[in-house]
């Protein structure tokens, strides 16, 4: 799925795995965007 997701918007297959697992740890879009976007 992160291989799909990662061609799908032309990104790296790491920097959707990052943001899922900011995204698990209860992270909002919001606060990733602006605080953690180094990360992803």
């Amino acid at each position: 799925m992160f291989k799909q997701i990662a061609k799908e918007l032309d990104i790296s297959e790491k920097q959707v795995q990052d943001t899922v697992a900011l995204m698990d740890e209860g992270n909002t879009i919001p606060f990733i965007s602006r605080y953690r976007k180094e990360i992803t």
